[in-house]
Formats: structure tokens, sequence, C-alpha cells
């Protein structure tokens, strides 16, 4: 029995480590630009927290970031993953459904912060999503 306690309390362990990281990808590209996209990553058919996350995505954006969309460093694109055009797009970011990401480009590369765990996570909590995701905006921003 002592057996199974531990190794139960040792499984709980490693799932909770694997819960709410964001997950990153580098890929070359030839965008020689330094710029932050925000992509929204969406099938054509959404639940509530997949429109709550498009919606938050964007009213943070709108809110904090007015002058860096202005200057070209930042900019939101949702992709519509179930049409043929933005297939390649969602295959190179892995993206089959509803999937948020931020993707830094900069000095020919681009790196791919996968936020989809953090966006179900507080997606229907307009505060919490946006302090969270503006923090995350805001530490690419001060790195580009």
């Amino acid at each position: 029995m002592k057996f199974f306690h531990l190794f139960f309390i040792a499984g709980l362990f490693v799932f909770s480590a694997c819960q709410g990281q964001d997950r990153s990808k580098t890929v070359a590209t030839t965008d020689t630009a330094k710029k932050i996209e925000v992509i929204d990553f969406y099938g054509t058919h959404r639940c509530v927290t997949c429109k709550a996350i498009e919606a938050n995505t964007k009213y943070t954006i709108d809110n904090y970031f007015k002058d860096a969309v202005k200057k070209g460093q930042l900019e939101f694109k949702t992709v519509n993953v179930d049409e043929k055009e933005n297939y390649d797009m969602a295959e190179n970011f892995e993206a089959t459904g509803t999937a948020l990401f931020i993707n830094v480009v900069k000095d020919g590369k681009e790196q791919h912060i996968d936020l989809t765990n953090f966006a179900f996570e507080k997606g229907r909590d307009q505060q919490a999503f946006s302090a969270e995701l503006k923090q995350k905006l805001e530490e690419q921003l001060n790195m580009l």
C-alpha cells in the first residue's frame, strides 16, 4: 500500500510540474524586422472560452499597446485553421484548433511562445487574462 501511495504522489508531482508552462520554439525566417506578433488560431466552430480568448487578447492590445502597434512593433492576427490558405501557417505553429502564440521576430529568427494553456486557464477572466498577457508582452517588447 505504501508503494501505491508513493507512486501516486510521484505521478501527481510529475503531472503538476508539466502544467502551466509556456512552450517555446525557435525557427529561422527571412523577415529581418524586429516585431512581435500575437497570433490567435481558431477553428470555424468556437466555444465560449475560445471567443473570450480572442476578445481578451484584443482588449489587452487595444488598451495597453497602442503605441507599439502604431510603431509596427506589435501586431495582432487571427487565423482560422480550417481555411485552406492558413494550413501552412497553422502547421508551422503546430496549431490544430484554438491556440494563442506570441511570435517574436528578431535577427532573422522567429521564437514561437505557446500561451495556449494560459489562455484556456484565464480566458474567461478578463482581468487576470489581461494582466498576465500584458506582462508577457511587455517582457518581449523590452527584449526587442
